[in-house]
């Protein structure tokens, strides 16, 4: 399916007219809905000033909240809650984990910076025994990854639903959280590169598997709006918590205890800016009212990584490179990653011709949204030819 919404990207194409923007992935254009919606917020915060935390908890975020569950096809939105990233969510997560033990983690060795960051310095202090399975070669990854989390042996498993370093995912959700032991060990998956990218149902696994994304990438909202989906009986009580997360607590605790509500505002923070969720739940807005859905914008993302790979097989430093992502083979994600010694020089050299791409390492990725043509992507590979020539 071939989707132009290009009117409906006005302010971001607009800005930068030359620009061929090949990063999709990386920082997503907004609609024009969700700039108005930037505005507006402006605008609520005037109308409301001190009351604004009112609306923002009775009205703005059940919107956002229902607008996610419809994404993911989740029973009950309330098991969701928000933070401006998804760092502070992990990092509430691991707070649950058991602390007169060193907690054991299984998960992949291509996570993102943030949560590896995270986790390799909490191993430095010998606080955590990491297990990394291997991301390569990725279509025996899911099968392994299964494995290692049937050993029971491990407190939380995190894993990426697609790899930011290559496309490629972590296989069907439902059969990961069927091989996780049925016990008090989190499962964690990372949809960031997942979410409205991939058609996603998490019905299968609510019950199961906490999942975490946000509206930087594919959900065009923008930073500042992530959100966790809480798994109700799952750590019930985290030890990071901030006052909001005391707002839906139904009844105080035990006598000299915090008291938490079983829904997902117990991992909710501290106080945050929310014109993040005023973008995210114009996005929901504007998407209804075209009838845009997540699966139309994957048919047309899958079109364009198709059109563009038979365009740049002429393309010599591309046609040498190692390519990544699975095509034809498993689903993958939204942006198509190349591996070779010269990324950084391929990057540097589409950058003066006004082509914004990403590397990481030596890997060049490109990535492709709802906001472009088939024929734009033809335009910008001819300029890729000329930019990339000898």
């Amino acid at each position: 399916m071939s989707l132009d919404l290009r009117p409906h990207f006005s302010i971001f194409r607009g800005a930068a007219p030359d620009r061929i923007h090949l990063a999709a992935h990386s920082h997503h254009y907004w609609p024009d809905a969700a700039c108005a919606a930037h505005a507006e917020a402006v605008q609520h915060a005037a109308r409301h000033a001190d009351n604004k935390w009112g609306t923002v908890f009775a009205d703005l975020i059940p919107r956002v909240q229902r607008g996610v569950a419809r994404i993911l096809n989740l029973p009950d939105a309330g098991t969701l809650a928000f933070a401006p990233n998804t760092h502070e969510l992990v990092c509430r997560l691991l707070s649950a984990l058991p602390v007169m033990r060193r907690p054991r983690v299984l998960t992949s060795d291509a996570e993102f910076h943030s949560f590896e960051r995270q986790i390799a310095r909490l191993a430095e202090d010998d606080l955590v025994i990491v297990d990394r399975v291997a991301s390569e070669p990725a279509d025996s990854f899911p099968l392994r990854f299964r494995a290692a989390a049937a050993e029971g042996s491990h407190d939380l498993i995190f894993v990426s639903q697609v790899f930011y370093n290559s496309g490629a995912t972590c296989g069907d959700l439902v059969a990961l959280a069927k091989a996780a032991p049925p016990s008090d060990t989190f499962l964690a998956i990372d949809g960031y590169h997942g979410f409205m990218a991939l058609p996603t149902d998490l019905s299968g696994v609510a019950a199961r598997a906490f999942y975490l994304a946000g509206g930087y990438k594919y959900a065009m909202a923008g930073e500042g709006a992530c959100f966790m989906h809480c798994p109700p009986g799952y750590a019930p009580r985290p030890r990071d918590t901030g006052w909001f997360a005391g707002f839906g607590a139904l009844a105080e605790g035990r006598a000299g205890e915090v008291a938490y509500a079983a829904d997902g505002s117990r991992f909710l923070g501290a106080t945050f800016d929310p014109t993040a969720l005023h973008r995210l739940a114009a996005v929901f807005a504007w998407m209804d009212r075209i009838g845009l859905t997540v699966a139309a914008i994957h048919d047309h993302v899958l079109t364009l990584q198709s059109r563009f790979l038979r365009a740049t097989d002429g393309i010599a430093p591309l046609r040498k490179a190692r390519r990544v992502t699975p095509i034809g083979t498993a689903e993958h994600g939204h942006f198509l990653c190349f591996e070779t010694p010269d990324a950084a020089e391929i990057q540097a050299r589409l950058a003066k011709a006004n082509i914004t791409t990403d590397v990481r390492n030596q890997r060049i990725r490109f990535g492709f949204g709802c906001y472009h043509t088939e024929e734009e992507i033809h335009a910008a590979v001819e300029m890729m030819a000329k930019a990339l020539a000898p």
